[in-house]
């Protein structure tokens, strides 16, 4: 018998000051059975990062064919496909081939990744890749409750997110490109 997929209910208030956003987004997520909690909470913070009206997640990991995250245009063209974690040259070359631009969120340690990966991606003209600091998102991702309800304010690249255990900082460090 299959695993089924564990649902989240979502509501993120937002104060993009880098991007003048401000708004609230209410949905349901879906967490695919082999994908970790700090995963999703990852795939959440790109969406924040990229928040816009066609912005929509994919099938991810249950489609290799489609990303964590997706911006179309209303012809079907893919306008901006977003991953991640750690994928590997082939996997980020395949991708930025498929769209307009291309965006990374890098998680966990990425020192031999950055060395051995991306240094040998960063010719692409359309990557962006950002990574977050492993030690707050884990705080984040503890003990995620099926019912998020975070106040998230993005603010000359750092994320401030606060839910019901207080308030986490993540400061962004872009890799490659820029938001």
């Amino acid at each position: 018998m299959a695993l089924q997929a564990t649902t989240y209910k979502v509501e993120i208030n937002l104060t993009d000051l880098d991007r003048s956003v401000y708004d609230t987004a209410r949905f349901t997520v879906a967490r695919h059975p082999s994908e970790t909690e700090e995963r999703l909470v990852v795939r959440l913070i790109a969406y924040l990062l990229w928040y816009g009206e066609l912005l929509s997640f994919g099938r991810g990991l249950s489609d290799v064919d489609e990303p964590a995250l997706w911006e179309k245009s209303l012809d079907d063209r893919v306008l901006h496909w977003i991953e991640v974690g750690q994928p590997d040259a082939e996997r980020i070359t395949w991708c930025s081939r498929r769209a307009e631009r291309f965006s990374l969120v890098a998680y966990g340690n990425l020192r031999v990744w950055q060395s051995k990966v991306l240094d040998g991606v960063r010719s692409l003209k359309n990557i962006n890749v950002v990574a977050l600091p492993q030690e707050a998102l884990e705080t984040v991702a503890r003990d995620l409750p099926r019912s998020i309800n975070w106040a998230v304010m993005i603010s000359e690249g750092t994320l401030f997110i606060t839910d019901e255990n207080g308030q986490h900082e993540l400061q962004l460090e872009w890799l490659a490109g820029e938001r």
